[in-house]
């Protein structure tokens, strides 16, 4: 089991050095897409905690985002741009627990 954590949290990684960075005029279907790539793979795999239907506010899934929190990467601008991660946020802050987020 821990060999499997670990190996999902270095591929999660592996994802956070991939340019994921959009226009920074974003559109929710960029937001989708940047959940899909990049916050799926953990918070949707047991891996991190479960984010959506939480009512997470936006500005702190931003901070989190750009801060990191304890096993949580940061995600700098390069990798998540401002408007991708504003998209993501209010995404996340509206998703209903066990809906595709965004759908």
């Amino acid at each position: 089991m821990e060999l499997k954590r670990t190996q999902l949290l270095a591929g999660a990684l592996a994802l956070a050095c991939s340019s994921v960075a959009t226009p920074s005029t974003a559109t929710p279907a960029d937001g989708i897409r940047v959940y899909d790539k990049v916050c799926r793979y953990c918070h949707e795999a047991g891996v991190g905690p479960v984010i959506k239907g939480r009512q997470l506010p936006p500005e702190y899934v931003k901070r989190v985002v750009r801060f990191g929190n304890r096993a949580m990467p940061s995600f700098r601008p390069t990798e998540i741009d401002d408007a991708a991660l504003a998209a993501v946020a209010t995404l996340i802050a509206s998703s209903t627990a066990g809906a595709p987020v965004g759908r």
